[in-house]
């Protein structure tokens, strides 16, 4: 019992003083980053064709210690009261979020054996990038994100609901004003909202554009309202952040009778 807690504390996020399993923080953390690089130029053919065999080696190598990784916390898992039971305790952490992360990180090394078609590999093997989100564990930052997101879901809910009713709104303006005199470009509904997603977006590839009087004078007003309705999110999180992070500045208030926090 002592080796499986001093397992789980050792592989969980370091607590101050444990130099262990700080280090081992540290080199998986060392050691996705570096496989995030290796992805990255792996893409490169001149690369891939000169160190080939190195970087398969060490795809191998990081294989092992994410699966050890992985292997250890479901092994030590039960000695936290949050996953009691040899059984029950394992799956609850099995579709924890971190450990669905753990899985993803190791998973395209081992699926090629599970018999996937060749054409799926490149795919598959692309997926050696999400590993970078193992670093959400070791990172309170990344809570403070999901904090964000948490308290303020009703207002982004809302806002995504009035970006989809302007999306739809103003791609079927732009159908009924331009159809006629741009048939291929403006061919139904579904067709416009590509515009005016890259209208909404001020990104304006300029692919498609309207070149009648009322289709270029229905575009301006949908451009100038999608410069305002993509600065309602953006000041929703921005406000989210700050009040977050002032909420974490301040003191905890811990109850005198129970001893949790208020």
């Amino acid at each position: 019992m002592n080796i499986r807690k001093r397992t789980w504390e050792i592989f969980g996020a370091a607590k101050p003083g444990d130099i262990a399993s700080r280090a081992i923080d540290i080199s998986i953390l060392t050691l996705i980053f570096l496989n995030v690089i290796v992805v990255i130029i792996d893409s490169v053919p001149s690369v891939k064709e000169s160190y080939g065999t190195f970087l398969n080696v060490f795809e191998i190598i990081s294989v092992a210690v994410f699966t050890l990784e992985y292997v250890a916390r479901l092994w030590s898992c039960t000695v936290d009261h949050r996953f009691n039971g040899r059984v029950r305790g394992r799956i609850r952490l099995f579709f924890q979020p971190m450990l669905l992360i753990d899985l993803i990180a190791i998973l395209p090394f081992y699926l090629p054996f599970l018999g996937i078609d060749l054409l799926s590999l490149r795919v598959i093997r692309l997926l050696r990038i999400l590993r970078i989100t193992k670093v959400s564990r070791y990172y309170a930052s990344f809570n403070l994100i999901k904090q964000v997101f948490l308290s303020k879901k009703e207002e982004l809910v809302l806002v995504s609901v009035l970006m989809g009713l302007l999306l739809v709104v103003s791609s079927s303006l732009l159908f009924c004003c331009e159809n006629k005199v741009q048939p291929n470009a403006f061919s139904s509904i579904p067709a416009a909202m590509w515009w005016s997603v890259a209208t909404l977006t001020t990104v304006g590839y300029g692919d498609i554009y309207p070149i009648t009087l009322l289709g270029k004078l229905c575009a301006s007003i949908i451009a100038i309202l999608g410069v305002g309705m993509f600065a309602l999110p953006t000041g929703i999180l921005g406000a989210g952040f700050i009040e977050a992070i002032q909420k974490n500045k301040e003191p905890k208030q811990i109850c005198p009778h129970c001893g949790k926090e208020l």
